[in-house]
């Protein structure tokens, strides 16, 4: 992805307002953090790899897009091996959108202290930005800095301005330890208070407001359903405040919160912008860096996805199942790659393995009968033939055995190597590098690698504990920010057999009750623009972005959405069918381009039971159930989403066999030519079943 030059205003008055117009940014690569070890001991955490690409890309190319044109880059653990890569990077060349870069060598051990260190520095001459090397965004920085300006011009008190993300209650990524609580006031988006809640413990459980907050605001939010972003925009008032504070460390538990407890005495003020859409992550932890990963593949962080080819050399290529493939891969011809899979240059993979949910590096090789599910092979790594990883990372240069099995949540650092038939057990570190602070080699422990294997298990210390647990709840913020991606959070009571063969009074109408009148207005709403937007020919993200927006705004359900994308689609397919298309095309051209609608709204495809994808089918149904030709359409229906992996085979037998399906008499005539279809479907499997069968025979 090109970088957005950055440019500043034209020069309009003295040379101190041509200094503050152009926008600073502080990198903060190293975070001070232990959650990534072992792989920290031997590379800095921003160099990471993240769908095969460093995270401290995506950061400066947030930084480029917001329109930086002076990076103050402070680097710490390895920051040789950080300053090596920065200056044979893009970022270093003519063509940068930096007009300046300046890379910073530091021996600090917290935030605060490179804070001190940048103010003693003079290097910062107005606004500027402080982000994390591990932000993954790509949310227009404008906006919020407009609104920064203006209070700033207006009250030079107005400091900070933290972006913060609306993600609701019971977001996903919020932690069930931790949570930031932000007391807020709305009229002028000013930060008041910042507490910390842990709900494990009975002392701080509970929040500790100053009275005189809530005697002196005449409105306040108390909000514990914001995401702290860590994209802070600060006047350079901020940082004398950290050096006038020699024991703040961290920039919310102790800065926020003493900043804005002392107010009677600094007078500076701490502002908010929430932001309800567009994407913004953090990778703070294991957690996190796998979630993040999944959604820049599935394409939730566009443009940032592989096939945008970030670094020079990369050439990815989106194919069909979301699946990224660069040139030079080898793959055996009975091998299987599924969905949302990456595969880098160079890399070789063998008979009959099987792929998926798998980010594998440049020049691995992958051999026979290996499975790989949810797993990170990161470069030049080799898996032995017969062996199994699932949810686990596979370091650069790590060589695992044959017949080999990696259990989730398992860290294998560079260069180890695993003997063959060794279990590297759930949650287990291995490693081969020297821990800093004992300064001591460790050998090689057959009992974790095997007979001529190499590594140790690494066991972190736990110093970090404490901050793991105060910071958790600053995971990830989506951009469908009420979007649960587990199937626990689904309606059940979206799936009442009361809902399919009702009578339709509209294009968009459904059946409801009267407790459903508020639900069926976004039903309709969402309907209507999703049709206009497919009639337009607008783009398949584009029509996301809008369907998000009036789902938040509702704060509609996931049926209700499927239920509205079902509606449009029927109802745009059956204006082309009568205005002389064929129905076979209309379906295919109208599924190819947008089924990642579709898609966005099934969350069930890790589950044995697929009532998403049922849901979604039963919905189609219905909706053809008075529509011409419905049962063509719906045959057409079928097969398109099963060729285009949208809905599985087994979503396809449980949606046959639910009652539902065949309640009434319209609903058993426009499934009746589908019939074809699923019988071609259980004789397929029928027919795969005896060809495995007689293979191991």
């Amino acid at each position: 992805m090109a970088p957005k030059k950055g440019g500043s205003n034209k020069s309009r008055g003295s040379a101190t307002e041509d200094v503050e117009e152009t926008l600073q940014a502080v990198v903060l690569a190293d975070t001070f953090e232990t959650r990534f070890e072992p792989f920290t001991l031997d590379k800095p955490r921003c160099l990471l790899p993240l769908a095969n690409t460093p995270l401290i890309e995506y950061t400066f190319e947030f930084l480029a897009n917001a329109g930086v044109e002076e990076v103050f880059l402070y680097g710490g653990a390895h920051s040789d091996q950080l300053e090596g890569y920065i200056n044979g990077s893009k970022w270093r060349a003519p063509s940068s959108p930096f007009k300046q870069f300046t890379f910073l060598k530091s021996t600090s051990t917290s935030v605060g202290d490179v804070m001190r260190d940048l103010d003693g520095k003079h290097l910062i001459t107005g606004d500027f930005l402080v982000v994390s090397g591990d932000v993954i965004s790509n949310l227009p920085i404008e906006g919020a800095l407009a609104k920064h300006r203006a209070r700033r011009q207006a009250d030079k008190n107005a400091i900070m301005t933290m972006v913060l993300r609306e993600a609701g209650n019971n977001h996903r990524t919020k932690a069930s330890s931790v949570s930031p609580v932000f007391v807020v006031d709305p009229t002028k988006d000013r930060c008041l208070h910042y507490e910390e809640v842990d709900h494990h413990s009975s002392e701080s459980s509970r929040l500790n407001i100053d009275p005189e907050i809530i005697t002196t605001f005449s409105e306040i939010d108390i909000r514990q359903d914001l995401i702290d972003c860590n994209i802070d925009i600060c006047t350079p008032d901020v940082l004398s405040l950290w050096s006038d504070s020699f024991d703040y460390q961290t920039p919310r538990k102790q800065f926020l919160y003493g900043v804005l407890k002392d107010y009677e005495l600094n007078g500076k003020t701490i502002h908010t912008y929430i932001i309800e859409d567009h994407y913004v992550a953090r990778v703070r932890n294991l957690k996190a860096y796998d979630a993040v990963t999944k959604d820049v593949v599935s394409r939730w962080a566009y443009p940032l996805c592989p096939d945008t080819n970030l670094l020079p050399g990369h050439n990815y290529e989106l194919r069909k199942g979301t699946l990224y493939q660069e040139q030079d891969v080898t793959l055996a011809r009975s091998c299987v790659v599924g969905r949302r899979t990456v595969i880098g240059q160079g890399t070789s993979i063998g008979d009959k393995t099987n792929i998926k949910d798998t980010v594998l590096g440049r020049n691995c090789k992958i051999g026979k009968n290996v499975t790989l599910d949810g797993a990170y092979i990161w470069d030049n790594a080799v898996i032995g033939d017969g062996s199994s990883v699932r949810q686990a990372i596979i370091a650069d240069g790590v060589v695992l055995g044959n017949n080999c099995i990696v259990e989730p949540g398992a860290l294998l650092s560079y260069g180890v190597r695993i003997a063959n038939c060794v279990t590297v057990s759930e949650g287990r570190r291995i490693t081969k590098a020297t821990r800093e602070e004992d300064g001591d080699s460790h050998p090689s422990d057959p009992k974790i690698v095997g007979g001529g294997g190499e590594g140790y298990e690494y066991v972190p210390y736990d110093e970090d504990a404490e901050e793991t647990a105060s910071n958790a709840s600053s995971g990830l913020i989506y951009n469908l920010a009420n979007l649960s991606l587990s199937t626990e959070s689904i309606s059940t009571l979206s799936s009442e057999i009361s809902d399919y063969g009702g009578s339709r009074s509209g294009s968009f109408a459904t059946s409801t009750s009267d407790d459903e009148e508020q639900d069926s207005h976004f039903v309709q709403d969402a309907a209507a623009s999703v049709f206009d937007s497919l009639r337009d020919g607008v783009s398949s993200d584009v029509v996301q972005l809008e369907l998000v927006s009036l789902r938040m705004t509702a704060n509609a359900s996931d049926h209700e959405v499927r239920r509205a994308v079902a509606s449009a689609f029927m109802k745009h397919a059956a204006q082309l069918i009568e205005g002389g298309q064929g129905a076979g095309d209309v379906v295919r051209d109208m599924f190819g381009k947008y089924h990642e609608i579709i898609e966005r709204a099934l969350f069930d495809r890790d589950s044995a039971t697929k009532s998403d994808q049922v849901d979604f089918l039963l919905l189609l149904q219905q909706d053809l159930t008075h529509r011409n030709r419905g049962e063509t359409v719906l045959l057409f229906a079928a097969k398109e989403l099963y060729e285009l992996e949208v809905v599985e085979e087994e979503a396809y037998e449980q949606w046959w066999a639910d009652e539902r399906s065949s309640n009434g008499e319209e609903m058993r005539k426009v499934r009746s030519q589908t019939q074809h279809f699923i019988d071609w479907l259980a004789n397929a499997e029928e027919e795969s079943s005896e060809e495995e069968e007689s293979d191991e025979e």
